[in-house]
């Protein structure tokens, strides 16, 4: 059994699609992040950066419980275990290249597009343009990848492909005012649609949905999910 570390968010989601895709027997832990339940001692010995998504595998490397954390790391772990969605040997290099990639660039900065153009006070407009412009153009680097590919990595659907999904499922709010964000970028869009269409995709939407997770963005949520924008307690 895994203990997955929920809220639903894009790195969250990620790991909910593999561990729909496998079939991996999990049980559903819900962190609600605008409560600061991501916070809580008990969750920070899970993960330290006190961020979802986490897991903890009461079956892992030698019968022993192992916690993991990062979305990236989490989702290599789960296809290791699973032996699944790691396309083949010889595409291991690519596979982790654009693991990477989305890891270290386009979910980054998507976030911040996110943040920027959604949280943030007015008056930062260097900041929003800096942030969209680095999500589009990570984008754009993906979409000339894709061109004449069926997938991201080898031949073969991979937690690559997964790990886009994430994040691509929430375009409208990086590329906020495109009522079709990803027409700029057809092989990109071809791309989330075909995993969107996967009944795995289908079911790990309504992963958390009942669950009444808080929607409300008062101080207690900005102190909870922006803690670094705020002093330290005494």
């Amino acid at each position: 059994m895994i203990r997955f570390y929920y809220h639903p968010t894009p790195n969250p989601a990620k790991v909910a699609l593999l561990l729909e895709e496998t079939g991996l027997p999990y049980e559903l832990v819900p962190v609600d992040t605008r409560k600061g339940e991501q916070h809580d001692p008990a969750f920070v010995a899970i993960n330290p950066n006190a961020k979802v998504p986490a897991i903890v595998d009461l079956d892992g490397p030698g019968g022993k419980s192992a916690r993991v954390f990062d979305s990236t790391a989490i989702l290599i772990y789960i296809a290791e275990k699973a032996n699944a969605f790691l396309g083949a040997p010889e595409d291991r290099p690519e596979l982790l290249s654009w693991l990477m990639f989305i890891a270290s660039g386009l979910g980054p900065f998507s976030g911040q597009a996110v943040h920027f153009q959604h949280a943030a006070p007015e008056g930062l407009d260097y900041a929003r343009n800096r942030y969209r412009r680095e999500a589009e153009r990570h984008y754009e680097v993906l979409d000339r990848h894709l061109e004449g590919r069926d997938w991201i990595a080898g031949d073969s659907y991979t937690i690559a492909d997964i790990s886009a999904w994430g994040w691509l499922e929430r375009a409208e709010r990086v590329l906020k005012g495109k009522t079709d964000p990803l027409a700029d970028y057809p092989n990109l869009k071809r791309l989330f649609e075909t995993v969107d269409a996967r009944p795995a995709a289908q079911r790990a939407r309504k992963v958390g949905g009942d669950h009444d997770f808080k929607t409300e963005t008062d101080e207690q949520a900005l102190r909870a999910l922006f803690p670094s924008n705020y002093p330290k307690a005494g």
